[in-house]
């Protein structure tokens, strides 16, 4: 099974290159009430709210960290109770946009759907409170066509608290301790179910804004009790809370890119590639049309100095920089330099709307990965089609910044022992929940393959270390 894994994703990659767009108990009979309750979704009649209260359901607090994702001591638990009918809604859905499920990887449907699946109303259950109403969608792309398509309902959810608050204005607001939306991730072709959260952890670490995560294991009812879906990662989602927590001001522009234009090679700008995720209502992308201006200018061979100031002034280069050294010494290949996607812009109101890089999208982080592999450290191969790599790591100053920041991840977030103990303590906290995942809703074919894979993330941070240490000599 993990050779069949591993060729339909490289084969799901190749057809188009986007992805993606995750022990407390509750009360079994709060669960049924739950479920049974919500046969007519269309009626609008008063919701019994009695769960609600500021600190937990409203928007007026801030988000709670300490509560949702900062607790690396334990794994949560969240429980998604659906309607039957909703549940069933959602799957024919889902057969509309992938085909039938369990069909395999061959025929029958497309690789790629060009729309995200629905939300339904469901209950969320997190601690023995209730939030009400919750927009539930299945969420991924390569990810989710290969989990339905081969018969795993292990797929990835995305909640919105408030997606149905004009159907039901009880819940207008609602909130999740202060998180509008929820993201979990089902750690899809990682074995190890650690890649995605130790990789955001090492990236914040480094000084580099990505998402928050934190261990869930997901249970879910969709109208015969609940049913264990296995561990997931929650990840913060960038649209909600992350420009707010690692910026001075959340009112600049966010953009998710996907597609050609998202590689910033010469000519290739389309606002379309440029997905606004903030801002929608302002049809200007004036911002990233810098980018591209000051990147290609002349400048760059002419005035390297000027080229670096006008280039400064409108991205920021040393953030990417760091972010290009960690993305680089920790292995990825699913994102900038192979693949057009997996990344956020951010402008700053309080730094001129300079864009900053934000990673996205790391269960493929930590290893070498497929598709030609992740990019060597002196980026030998990578060419004008990747001006971002290119013409920066070219660069004598920006060169020696880069140096710097591999040996600075190297000597901190990504030291050998260091992220070896930080893999044995997850892995120990982790291991229950991943032996009990159950045929149909796991990607491992026996609980061996974790331990192995644990093993593998050893082997490789050392591995690392040492191309390091030959890259800077």
């Amino acid at each position: 099974m993990k050779k069949l894994v591993s060729l339909l994703f490289v084969f799901f990659t190749l057809l188009i290159s986007c992805s993606e767009d995750d022990t407390n108990s509750i009360n079994d009979n709060n669960s049924s009430d739950s479920s049974d309750s919500g046969d007519d979704n269309n009626d609008s009649s008063a919701l019994d709210i009695t769960d609600w209260s500021i600190n937990t359901h409203s928007n007026e607090v801030d988000p709670n960290y300490t509560e949702v994702y900062e607790n690396n001591n334990s794994v949560r638990r969240i429980d998604i109770v659906f309607n039957s009918a909703d549940w069933s809604l959602m799957l024919e859905n889902m057969s509309s946009l992938y085909g039938t499920f369990g069909q395999g990887g061959g025929g029958g449907g497309p690789g790629f759907a060009a729309e995200n699946p629905i939300f339904r109303p469901a209950d969320v259950y997190y601690n023995g409170v209730q939030w009400y109403k919750v927009g539930a969608r299945f969420k991924g792309n390569s990810s989710l066509a290969f989990s339905w398509r081969n018969g795993v309902w292990k797929m990835s959810f995305k909640l919105d608290f408030d997606e149905f608050e004009d159907d039901y204005p009880e819940i207008e607001n609602q909130r999740f301790y202060g998180f509008k939306q929820l993201s979990l991730k089902n750690n899809f072709d990682d074995e190890s179910q650690l890649r995605e959260k130790v990789a955001s952890d090492i990236f914040r670490e480094a000084g580099v804004p990505s998402p928050r995560t934190q261990f869930y294991e997901v249970y879910v009812d969709h109208g015969s009790g609940p049913i264990y879906f296995g561990l997931y990662t929650m990840v913060e989602e960038p649209d909600d809370t992350l420009a707010e927590s690692q910026f001075s001001n959340d009112g600049g522009n966010l953009y998710k890119p996907d597609g050609d234009g998202a590689s910033f090679s010469y000519g290739s700008f389309h606002q379309e590639d440029f997905v606004k995720q903030s801002n929608e209502n302002e049809a200007d992308w004036s911002d990233i049309q810098a980018i591209y201006s000051a990147l290609h200018s002349n400048d760059r061979i002419n005035n390297p100095e000027l080229w670096r100031n006008n280039l400064a002034a409108v991205f920021n280069v040393d953030g990417f920089l760091n972010y290009l050294a960690v993305n680089t010494v920790i292995q990825n290949w699913d994102t900038y330099g192979r693949m057009t996607h997996n990344y956020y812009l951010y402008g700053n109101p309080d730094n001129n709307g300079v864009l900053t890089w934000i990673p996205w999208d790391n269960n493929e982080s930590l290893r070498f990965g497929k598709m030609g592999g992740s990019l060597p450290l002196n980026f030998s191969g990578v060419g004008n089609n990747w001006p971002l790599i290119r013409f920066i790591y070219n660069d004598s100053s920006y060169r020696e910044i880069y140096d710097n920041y591999v040996l600075s991840v190297t000597n901190g977030a990504f030291q050998t022992s260091y992220v070896q103990s930080v893999y044995s303590q997850y892995a120990s906290l982790i291991e229950s929940s991943v032996i009990n995942e159950q045929e149909g809703y796991t990607f491992l074919e026996s609980p061996s393959d974790f331990q192995a894979a644990i093993s593998t993330l050893n082997n490789h941070a050392q591995g690392r270390a040492n191309a390091v240490n030959n890259y800077l000599n």
